[in-house]
């Protein structure tokens, strides 16, 4: 640049001397842009006063309107009104039906008005771009915590600090007993010191080996880095109210959870009810759209397995390459009807969540393959040869292979409102197969589920079985038909079994499994199955019967296994699964499984909560005990608009 370049425009340079500009008159080119320029700033002028709607009428009343629309949008927003304008404003708005404007324009601005009333209603109000605001503060007096900040650039949902019928309770929820306060406040520390422990020794990693005090890889994930535990364990951090653990695992997955560029076989069932019913359960609880985003990458991952000829998808998935198989040993290659038959409530929320019809699609084909099956018995087999599309070996179980099957046909048609009638048929007509070929009664007067292979029974039942207790007393309380007083007997049974499993060993923990013989009931007679590994299913089912059922030997029975749990499974690196839950002195397996915080310890808290913490009015627990809203009556369901 030259040194004219940079001098006041009205002086030139002579002979190196300063002279002033003496132009007095402009070109006939510039006169026409000025002239144009003055033109079309009056033109825009004129269009804002006479067309717009928002400036016709008296222009008082349409900066008050302005103020009142940025006041509705909500506190973070709020300014003070123009003050000559209040006391004009309060009249306006008293006579503003009496304003004359467009059909169009007011038929828009109803709509508007009636969102922005329904927001109000329900104290909900997303906002997609908030920056340094808080999530989730609520008010004590209804027993809701502040659960923390939301990093910058997530879209979160803002909870206005007045309670609200139509807003369910998602923490808090202290029982008015003080007995229960107290235990529900170990179990919370119960989980700190599971929680803390995996950050200080295993982050990142999938699980905790909390004698070793390293990572677990030897697990169902392999080595992959895709902790597990953060992502079952978040949504038990939140209900907890433990804001500062809930944040720090909540960057994580935001910072550093990339399936990308991992290479390696995944269980499609594991994978979609830990990470993506974790991630859809904390996407429903706060409102933040990084967790749905994050758990619709993850089921992208899984749709490959859904290539086969029949539709019903491999149990194996590489992230990478997408490709899939099932394990060697099910069956000659079957699909497992527990994983498969486990999809439905995580894909049809993520549908309805992005707007994305292709998960719904793919688990609704699942269902009308099965409904077109003829079943033996009606019977389920515990395998389906996902090429040829017919049964496997004839093993029926409501253990291992089976058990989440029966889960989902109920719990899909909670979720839908109890709009899914073929789920509840399909379940109630599974159910009565299963009561009139699979329950017996020991000499001892035990009630059990035995497994059936190819009509033979086994007198054996899973401790993962034991979910039949809560589902059954769920089904009779929610159903209401000619079978609930039939569930509800069998659950109570059912569930006075599993506690007979535990309260029959040393440890007061239950075994794997455990047989009915004319020497033993309830317990383990192989070496292979007397360990214990932190399951919650007979938990699950004590926590179910004690919300049904009002029985305070539930709450009781639960406190046992909290007691066992801190005497024999506690380690000042976490907790441990047993090895022989009937040794006085039993060797450790040294395992932290993640479900211990997803489901174990979830359970525990809310047996000792409040009903309204996560009322089953509102909510439905997937099979690893993440939460997820009914459609059409809990507003943090959150569907996409389509």
């Amino acid at each position: 640049m030259t040194s004219t370049g940079i001098l006041p425009t009205y002086q030139r340079f002579i002979n190196g001397v300063p002279v002033p500009f003496s132009r007095r008159s402009f070109r006939a080119r510039e006169k026409y842009v000025i002239f144009s320029v003055f033109v079309t700033f009056g033109l825009i002028c004129f269009g804002t006063f006479f067309f717009l709607p928002e400036f016709r009428g008296n222009s008082s009343e349409s900066v008050y309107k302005v103020y009142d629309q940025i006041k509705r949008a909500g506190p973070e927003l709020l300014i003070p009104p123009p003050p000559h304008l209040e006391e004009e404003g309060q009249r306006l708005l008293r006579h503003e039906e009496d304003v004359r404007e467009d059909p169009h324009v007011a038929d828009d601005r109803e709509k508007l008005k009636a969102k922005i009333d329904e927001d109000r209603e329900l104290k909900v109000l997303e906002r997609p771009g908030l920056r340094g605001s808080s999530t989730a503060r609520v008010d004590e007096n209804v027993g809701r915590e502040e659960v923390g900040d939301v990093p910058q650039d997530t879209g979160v949902v803002t909870v206005a600090a007045a309670a609200s019928d139509h807003y369910p309770l998602v923490a808090g929820g202290e029982d008015a007993d003080p007995v229960a306060r107290e235990r529900r406040n170990k179990v919370k520390e119960m989980m700190k010191h599971a929680w803390d422990n995996y950050v200080r020794y295993a982050w990142g990693k999938n699980e905790l080996k909390p004698i070793s005090k390293r990572g677990h890889s030897a697990s169902i994930f392999g080595t992959l880095p895709l902790a597990a535990t953060i992502l079952d364990g978040l949504d038990s951090l939140y209900i907890m109210g433990m804001k500062d653990e809930f944040k720090q695992a909540r960057d994580w997955v935001a910072n550093e959870l990339d399936l990308n560029s991992m290479a390696s076989d995944v269980s499609v069932f594991e994978t979609n009810i830990r990470f993506v019913g974790g991630l859809l359960a904390c996407f429903a609880l706060t409102g933040d759209v990084m967790f749905r985003d994050k758990a619709q990458q993850i089921a992208d991952k899984l749709l490959p397995a859904f290539q086969t000829q029949t539709g019903i998808p491999h149990a194996l998935v590489n992230l990478k390459t997408g490709a899939s198989k099932n394990f060697a040993w099910a069956s000659g290659g079957s699909s497992i009807l527990s994983e498969f038959g486990t999809l439905h409530l995580e894909f049809a929320y993520l549908s309805d969540v992005t707007g994305q019809a292709i998960y719904r699609n793919k688990v609704d084909h699942i269902r009308q393959f099965l409904q077109n099956l003829e079943k033996p018995n009606g019977l389920y087999p515990n395998y389906l040869n996902p090429k040829t599309g017919k049964w496997g070996q004839h093993h029926m179980s409501m253990g291992a292979l089976g058990d989440s099957f029966f889960e989902y046909l109920l719990k899909a048609w909670l979720q839908s409102n109890k709009e899914d009638n073929e789920a509840r048929q399909m379940f109630d007509d599974a159910m009565q197969a299963v009561l009139q070929h699979m329950l017996f009664t020991s000499a001892g007067g035990l009630m059990y589920f035995a497994e059936l292979k190819f009509d033979r029974p086994e007198h054996k039942m899973d401790h993962l079985g034991c979910f039949s207790g809560g589902l059954l007393a769920l089904g009779s309380k929610t159903l209401k038909n000619d079978m609930s007083d039939r569930y509800m007997d069998v659950a109570k049974k059912i569930t006075s079994t599993c506690h007979e499993s535990y309260d029959r060993s040393y440890t007061k923990l239950g075994p794997e499994a455990f047989r009915f013989t004319e020497g033993a009931e309830a317990r383990a007679l192989k070496n292979s199955e007397k360990y214990y590994i932190l399951r919650p299913e007979v938990i699950e089912s004590y926590f179910y019967m004690y919300r049904l059922t009002k029985d305070q030997k539930y709450r009781d029975w639960g406190w046992e296994a909290v007691q066992a749990l801190e005497k024999w499974c506690r380690v000042p690196g976490g907790y441990t699964g047993l090895k022989n839950v009937y040794s006085e002195d039993p060797q450790k397996d040294d395992v932290q499984q993640s479900f211990f915080l997803a489901e174990t310890l979830k359970y525990l808290y809310l047996l000792f909560s409040d009903d309204s913490l996560l009322s089953f009015d509102n909510w439905v627990f997937n099979t690893e005990g993440h939460p997820f809203p009914i459609k059409g009556v809990n507003p943090f369901y959150r569907e996409a608009s389509v």
